[in-house]
This record gives structure tokens, C-alpha cells and sequence, in this order.
């Protein structure tokens, strides 16, 4: 998708194609802006992308009532969407150091963006003391290959977490918490002209959040969401270190069932995989 926001800047998303889209060869993940003169390439395609004016065409609608743009424009595509939130993270702000906590959630929030790109994603949303990231799949459905991935990338946030303890002097160990759902959601552009915010909205993003939440219920650390955990289904090993829950999600009339594990069982079903 090609949008144009409000700025007059353009934007390139790919809405998670098996091939994949480049700009100057390099493999787009998250929603990349586009210059005049670079180079795209979809499947067998390559084009160049070609707005010289872009510059005056900015100014230009700036001044323009009459200029319409896609700012608003949605797309309802399949994702996945991780939420990881510190747990304690009031308590810690009250008991550390300000330049020492700002150190430590520097290196926590950068280097969980660093790890979440190299999966294929970004980081949607830096909530306080949380991360959001949303992964785009096939229309069809979600492959096994993809759900692993995401808990890879869970399994190397849960390390970067463990390095971090070792590395600071923290007056309890920092731990953290996450909810793993995938189903629909309308994606595209939610911000302001000064602010464009590209980002997910929907039940599925929300019982994420929710689900999140329900692991300091259950006394787990990870909550995957029934779809995500249906390609999993058929490996025997995820029905021993995932349990099923029926949670009660709040804003939610009935049930959800959600399948949870810890960082401990996460680390252990990974590396028994064939392909590690």
C-alpha cells in the first residue's frame, strides 16, 4: 500500500506479502517514507518512485482546502500483536535512582526495538512502562513458521530482560509479562498532520492487552490468544508446556480461552524444535 498522509510525505507498508516489498533492496518491515528517486521492487516488479515535487506539493496543500488526501485511509488485514509490559514497574520508579531508571529503560526499550525488527516487525507503541508490536500474515491464515517466530522474538526479549538484571543494581529482579493474540484489525493511519501515527485498532489489538493482564491472574508469563496458538496445536510439546485457561477478560461478556506458559517452558519448547 501506498499512502499519502497529510504532510505530503508518502509511505510504503507492506501488508504482509509472501514475497516481500524493497525499497533500495533492503526488505520493508515497518512503514518506511519514500523519496524521490528509490528504487521498489514487489515479486519480479522494480519501479522507481518518482515525486520531484514533493517538496513544493507539501507546501502547496498546506494552504489548500480543496487538497484530499488518504490519511484515513484503513486496510483490515490479518496481524499478530504482542504486548510486553514490566511488571512492578510503579514499585521500581519509587526505589531507583532517576538517572539510573533512565538509563536501564533506555537500553530496555532500545534494544527490545532492535530485537523486534530483526522479526520481522517494529515496535507500534511505547506505552509507559510496555511495548506494542504487530506482525502482518497471509489473508488465508497464520503458518507455524510465523508464530514461532514471534516467540522467538519473545524468548530474546525475556534474555535482553535476564542481561539487564545482571547488569544493574536493581533492588528486585525486573521481570516481564506478555499476551500474544491474532485475528483481524483495521490498519492504516490514526494520527495528526504534525503526528502521524500509523498503528492497529480493533478487538484483536485490545485482547492483547487483555491478555496480557490475565497473567498475573494465572500466575504465568505468557498468554497466547486461541488463534495464535492453533498452529502450535499439532506439536506435542506445546500441549505439555502450554496449558489452557478460560479467563474472564475484562470489558469481555463471556470467556476467553488462552493458552499460557512461562519464560522457563518458552525457552524449552523452542530449543526442542527440529529446526534448532
Amino acid at each position: 500500500m501506498l499512502q499519502c498522509m497529510q504532510n505530503g510525505e508518502f509511505y510504503l507498508i507492506d501488508l504482509g506479502s509472501r514475497n516481500g516489498s524493497f525499497v533500495n533492496g533492503r526488505r520493508v518491515s515497518i512503514p518506511v517514507i519514500l523519496h524521490h528517486g528509490d528504487r521498489l521492487t514487489f515479486g519480479q516488479t522494480e519501479l522507481t518512485f518518482y515525486c520531484p515535487s514533493h517538496h513544493l506539493a507539501r507546501e502547496k496543500h498546506q494552504d489548500d482546502d480543496d487538497f484530499t488526501v488518504t490519511e484515513a485511509l484503513r486496510v483490515r488485514s490479518l496481524i499478530s500483536v504482542m504486548v510486553v509490559d514490566i511488571r512492578n514497574f510503579t514499585v521500581l520508579t519509587r526505589q531507583l535512582d532517576e538517572k539510573l531508571l533512565s538509563e536501564l529503560m533506555g537500553n530496555w526499550f532500545r534494544q527490545s526495538g532492535d530485537i523486534i525488527r530483526e522479526h520481522g516487525s517494529w515496535v507500534d507503541k511505547y506505552i509507559g512502562d510496555a511495548i506494542m508490536a504487530v506482525w502482518f500474515h497471509n489473508k488465508q491464515k497464520v503458518s507455524i513458521e510465523e508464530v514461532i517466530g514471534i516467540l522467538q522474538a519473545l524468548n530474546h526479549l525475556y534474555q535482553l530482560t535476564e542481561e539487564l538484571n545482571t547488569r544493574y543494581p536493581l533492588p528486585f529482579r525486573m521481570r516481564i509479562g506478555a499476551g500474544v493474540n491474532t485475528g483481524y484489525a483495521m490498519v492504516g493511519d490514526t494520527g495528526s498532520r504534525e503526528r502521524p501515527d500509523y498503528t492497529a485498532l480493533g478487538d484483536t489489538v485490545n485482547a492483547a492487552f487483555r491478555l496480557e493482564s490475565c497473567t498475573k491472574e494465572i500466575g504465568a508469563d505468557i498468554a497466547l490468544g486461541e488463534t495464535t496458538y492453533q498452529p502450535l496445536a499439532s506439536l506435542a510439546l506445546s500441549q505439555k508446556l502450554f496449558k489452557q485457561y478460560t479467563v474472564h477478560l475484562k470489558g469481555y461478556d463471556t470467556p476467553t480461552v488462552t493458552y499460557a506458559s512461562t519464560f522457563v517452558n518458552l525457552k524449552a519448547f523452542l530449543r526442542a524444535l527440529p529446526c534448532n
